[in-house]
């Protein structure tokens, strides 16, 4: 039977984190060239050539701007598409603040649309009727925010069908699913616009750092200009339009260009702790895991499972933290949240059963089976 630790003997084990930056070897040589040619600055080449790198990589035409974080990527995707004051977007609940606050930021309104089962992202059925509750009182949403959550691909095809019958811009959150794909197309191609993240917790990261993608070279040129203080082109500093110190440094860019480099073997090694959690709890009852569809890939940036209560969560999870090692349930729905209560929304109770019953498992890439295998063992124990 599973015995707690003393606070003693937790302070001596090894801590597994949930999802911890793991380098690839070569961040340090771009780096140092950063600095030995002292481009330390929010412009250079390491921040061209990691443009690149994200262009090629996700490909289907795409211009990446990057940027200090993928929330500044969401506040400038949002004005690039017209929203300001008073106007209302639609955006998941199910996800992080990151998704939302933007909306707020532009002084528009964020109404929240909740989840479908199969892969827990907006459900395109809410969607299409917020929409038409939103045009029979006279206001038509100005953008929706979908989000391809925990590295899971939103249903693409259904909200981008939803979006083009009423004329309505898509925000493509792919701020944790950098390497995921529908229908053999990466994640970060199908929206209007579309974001990335690589803050120190996702599949790779530039300590902090987002990126905004889209098909037009004009608009990614019109988001550098906003984000570099929308200074004009003046020998003083002049400025017709309010900007934003958004853009990425050099040296930072420097580390994404190395990991970029190693990409495909985080995904890879992301999937393969996916794989160890299925083959050793899935015989438990009281686990599941969500599934891909056969029009998705996830990166499986986390490991999520469902229990069938709050009760067994939070035993799963305080078992874990005595043992040293960081799991976390999964998100707050946006609609639940205190700072949005007063926000309207259209719920059908499932995100909300997902952050009750829900937990994400350590992730990191750099895990080696023996972490593996002490979290699973831990968990059975806890459940035997």
């Amino acid at each position: 039977m599973y015995q707690p630790k003393t606070e003693m003997e937790t302070t001596i084990l090894k801590k597994i984190w949930l999802s911890p930056p793991h380098m690839g070897g070569n961040e340090r040589a771009y780096v140092n060239d950063a600095f030995e040619t002292n481009w330390i600055a929010p412009l250079g080449p390491n921040v061209h050539e990691f443009e690149n790198a994200i262009e090629q990589y996700v490909g289907s035409g795409v211009h990446a701007a990057c940027l200090t974080s993928g929330t500044g990527a969401i506040h400038l995707g949002l004005q690039l598409l017209g929203v300001g004051i008073g106007d209302e977007v639609l955006c998941q609940s199910f996800t992080f603040a990151a998704s939302a606050n933007p909306i707020t930021y532009l002084g528009a309104f964020p109404i929240f649309i909740d989840s479908e089962k199969d892969t827990w992202n907006i459900c395109p059925n809410l969607l299409e009727d917020a929409i038409k509750d939103r045009l029979a009182i006279g206001k038509k949403p100005k953008a929706i925010v979908a989000v391809h959550l925990y590295g899971m691909p939103y249903k693409v095809n259904e909200v981008h069908a939803v979006a083009q019958k009423y004329g309505i811009p898509v925000l493509e959150d792919s701020a944790e699913a950098l390497g995921s794909t529908y229908h053999g197309q990466h994640c970060g191609s199908f929206g209007d616009i579309s974001i990335l993240s690589f803050n120190g917790n996702k599949i790779i990261t530039t300590s902090g750092g987002g990126a905004l993608l889209c098909k037009d070279e004009n608009l990614k040129n019109k988001a550098v200009f906003l984000a570099t203080q929308a200074r004009d082109n003046s020998p003083h500093y002049q400025h017709s339009q309010i900007g934003y110190n958004y853009r990425m440094s050099n040296v930072l860019a420097g580390i994404g260009i190395g990991q970029m480099e190693v990409l495909e073997e985080r995904v890879a090694a992301r999937r393969a702790n996916f794989e160890y959690y299925v083959e050793n709890l899935s015989h438990i009852s009281e686990i599941s895991f969500a599934k891909e569809s056969a029009e998705s890939f996830s990166n499986r940036w986390l490991t999520c499972i469902l229990t069938p209560s709050f009760q067994i969560r939070e035993k799963i999870r305080t078992a874990l933290e005595k043992e040293n090692i960081e799991s976390r349930p999964l998100w707050k729905p946006m609609h639940m949240q205190p700072v949005f209560e007063k926000s309207p929304s259209y719920v059908n109770g499932i995100s909300e059963d997902l952050f009750e019953k829900g937990l994400c498992l350590p992730s990191g890439s750099s895990m080696e089976e023996g972490d593996l295998e002490r979290i699973c063992d831990i968990i059975k124990s806890v459940l035997r």
